[in-house]
């Protein structure tokens, strides 16, 4: 390095107003897979607080001195429990669906139609070469045999055996 030559720096991160930290990501989220994050975080919650309830009425009921009707609304916990997770499982499924839907019409139907467009072109090229080309050269052959054999006929060529 020569004397007038300055050393390169590196770059410093830029300055953030004070009580920010700078977090580096690899690779930046996007909107959709924040929300999805946050649906599932929402269920699990709520899946837990569920369970919770369901744990601790469970508890309560089971104390000594059971009878009949606490085993009775013990059962009708139970299904209402279940009724609340398969209600649960419906609305998830109803979502995926929806999502299912809307990939099919926003991504896998304008791949279809591309790939539709694409076989009709290479049809169109098919045709136009067979028609400009196959078809010119088979004429040339038949005409290049017809005056072989004619050729042969009156002894100017010989023709091969076959």
């Amino acid at each position: 390095m020569n004397e007038t030559e300055t050393p390169i720096q590196p770059l410093a991160p830029p300055e953030l107003p004070a009580g920010e930290t700078y977090i580096r990501s690899e690779t930046p989220e996007t909107e959709g897979s924040q929300q999805q994050k946050r649906v599932i975080i929402t269920v699990v919650v709520v899946i837990l607080v569920m369970l919770a309830l369901f744990i601790g009425a469970t508890y309560v009921l089971l104390m000594p001195g059971i009878d009949t009707a606490r085993v009775r609304d013990l059962f009708i916990i139970y299904m209402g429990f279940q009724s609340l997770v398969i209600g649960l499982v419906l609305i998830i499924l109803m979502i995926q669906l929806a999502r299912l839907i809307n990939l099919l019409q926003n991504e896998i139907k304008p791949i279809l139609d591309s790939t539709n467009e694409t076989v009709s072109n290479l049809r169109g090229t098919t045709a136009f070469l067979s028609d400009h080309l196959v078809g010119p050269v088979i004429k040339l052959n038949e005409y290049l045999a017809g005056l072989s054999e004619a050729l042969g006929v009156f002894g100017l060529i010989r023709r091969k055996k076959k």
